[in-house]
């Protein structure tokens, strides 16, 4: 064989080498490249009780199917005719409740009521294992997949009812539901803008360095400790860890606008992680404000209302 084709056969094995390790992780299940290969059809929301109404609105426990499970949801519907093309609408996505402890129609009232008082239709998922939905518990967010699965679904789902207008659905997240609003819209490009509260919003260095007790081993069969087990840390496999955090995809928003809000004096998610996501995207150049509040603590008690109207706003203005 010429030397000539001895090389190019050489530099073409090794570009796919290359290329290969350049992308080890992208069949992790957790991984932005797999979770955006994968589909999320949803299902039509079935109502399974109706509920007393608001001041201006309807209320509905609802389910709707993902990955073959039956996941309930609370549903309000704003009261009288829709606006031409329909209703704009938001995914609310709660942050962690023990499953065993979590029920549909409580937890979040006030916040549920003040976009549905604003003409917004909410759904509200319980995600898999939480209160009556079916499934195993997935732990957190930030290990697995399967939370930011059924919020995928759920707004695929969201997006069939007839008086909501497709193409004007955002997401509100608290805490954990914070970091599946940020995935999920940097996976699905439908979701057009992201409001995110106290939000675990930081990259996997951050979440370590932060919130130590999440990045400690244990012998269980928990989606943290596999990966811990498989990968290390952040420091010992920073492939793996850009490649299922969203903050690494940030640029793929695409001009979607996030608005962050959070508490100097959150003890539960410090305040460094919606500073770090701001950062970030101010460095990929997409839309973004960063309210905080002086010494407010993980659910803004002091500025409640505030910050729900601040976030009302910017649906009004972003759907």
């Amino acid at each position: 064989m010429p030397d000539l084709c001895r090389f190019t056969l050489l530099l073409a094995c090794l570009s796919g080498a290359a290329l290969a390790q350049a992308q080890p992780y992208s069949k992790e299940p957790l991984s932005i490249e797999r979770m955006r290969a994968r589909s999320y059809p949803g299902s039509t929301l079935t109502t399974r009780q109706t509920l007393s109404p608001g001041a201006t609105y309807a209320r509905r426990v609802v389910s709707y199917q993902s990955e073959g499970l039956r996941i309930d949801a609370l549903l309000t519907v704003p009261s009288g005719t829709p606006p031409k093309g329909g209703w704009p609408a938001i995914v609310f996505n709660h942050g962690y409740i023990p499953p065993q402890q979590y029920r549909t129609t409580e937890r979040y009232v006030a916040y549920v009521d003040a976009f549905a008082r604003a003409g917004f239709v909410v759904l509200k998922p319980d995600y898999r294992g939480h209160g009556n939905s079916q499934g195993k518990p997935a732990g957190t967010a930030y290990w697995s997949p399967e939370y930011t699965t059924d919020v995928l679904n759920a707004f695929s789902s969201l997006r069939k009812l007839g008086s909501v207008n497709p193409a004007r659905i955002g997401m509100w997240g608290h805490s954990m539901g914070g970091h599946i609003t940020l995935r999920a819209m940097v996976i699905n490009p439908q979701i057009k803008a992201g409001n995110i509260w106290a939000g675990v919003v930081g990259p996997y260095d951050l979440i370590f360095k932060d919130l130590p007790r999440w990045g400690s081993s244990a012998a269980s069969t928990d989606p943290r400790a596999q990966m811990l087990a498989k990968y290390g840390t952040p420091a010992q496999s920073p492939a793996l860890y850009r490649a299922i955090s969203p903050n690494s995809f940030l640029a793929d928003l695409g001009g979607r606008p996030v608005q962050l809000h959070h508490g100097t004096g959150d003890t539960h998610v410090p305040v460094s992680f919606s500073q770090a996501l701001a950062r970030g995207l101010k460095t990929a150049g997409q839309p973004h404000t960063l309210f905080t509040y002086p010494g407010d603590d993980h659910n803004l008690s002091r500025n409640l209302g505030v910050a729900l109207r601040r976030s009302v706003e910017f649906f009004k203005k972003s759907l």
